[in-house]
């Protein structure tokens, strides 16, 4: 995948941080997210939505079920894909189907497990703690980033000099937009979708060819809310292998000068030329 850093940031307005991030360079394995719930329940919520996740994916890959009293991580699931032990003689549209029923997989349980707190709690549904969560994960090494997204923290791409978003923004905001609504329009924080407030969750998910030279940013929407994409662009196209902590520092620099209110996360990934 090359190498990745990233920083998080309380913000300029609130009191808590209630974003997380997780890099797990050994499993390619790159997230966001951004809770929401009370600013105790939000950070709980972000970090569990990230410990859930990536509990499932290594239990996955390794083939290991947890020991009986582990409530926090799953069985081995049959749609899990190891790529050191696949069949050689398997197609790679096999490989990746089973990669990405995995995630989706992965996400339900979080989703659920989260869920099931929520209700513990006497939280009605669509009540209660709930976070988003948008990362990256490349299986195998050299072969594509398997991408997966729930709310409005986004995923951009930075190749050859132009910046392309490849998450969508799950919000009634961008849903009235798309159906060409005029003003006044939905508040843009009005999510779809999160982790944790229903009992189910449909992850968008897809798949990316990864080419030398490529920079990922991931990101909550406290980082580009009040931004232009000219901006992060202009900010994505100086970075490399070794200054990519530098970077990050630039684009919550960036959000805090354009105004934002919010927590303010940045993650970014530079592939290897």
């Amino acid at each position: 995948m090359g190498v990745a850093y990233g920083l998080t940031d309380v913000g300029t307005v609130r009191d808590a941080n209630q974003d997380n991030f997780f890099i797990a360079p050994d499993m390619g394995l790159v997230v966001v997210a951004d809770g929401m719930g009370g600013h105790e329940a939000g950070e709980i919520a972000s970090a569990d939505a990230i410990t859930l996740l990536h509990s499932f994916i290594q239990a996955a890959q390794s083939e290991a079920p947890p020991a009986p009293s582990d409530a926090t991580v799953p069985a081995f699931h049959a749609s899990a894909f190891d790529p050191v032990q696949a069949d050689p003689d398997a197609t790679w549209t096999d490989a990746t189907m089973r990669a990405m029923i995995t995630l989706h997989d992965a996400v339900e349980f979080a989703n659920d497990r989260m869920y099931q707190t929520n209700r513990a709690n006497n939280q009605a549904d669509g009540a209660g703690m709930g976070t988003t969560l948008t990362g990256m994960w490349q299986v195998a090494p050299h072969g594509p980033v398997f991408i997966f997204h729930v709310g409005d923290s986004r995923l951009y791409c930075f190749r050859h000099g132009r910046l392309t978003q490849l998450t969508r923004d799950q919000t009634l905001y961008q849903q009235a937009l798309e159906a060409g609504m005029r003003e006044p329009l939905p508040a843009r924080n009005l999510l779809l979708q999160a982790l944790g407030p229903a009992p189910g969750v449909k992850p968008d998910l897809q798949t990316q060819a990864m080419a030398p030279g490529d920079v990922y940013l991931l990101c909550s929407d406290g980082l580009y809310g009040n931004s232009t994409p000219e901006s992060i662009a202009n900010i994505l196209s100086l970075a490399s292998r070794d200054n990519l902590p530098q970077c990050c520092a630039e684009l919550v620099a960036m959000a805090k000068r354009d105004g934002s209110r919010d927590n303010i996360t940045a993650v970014l990934v530079r592939c290897n030329d």
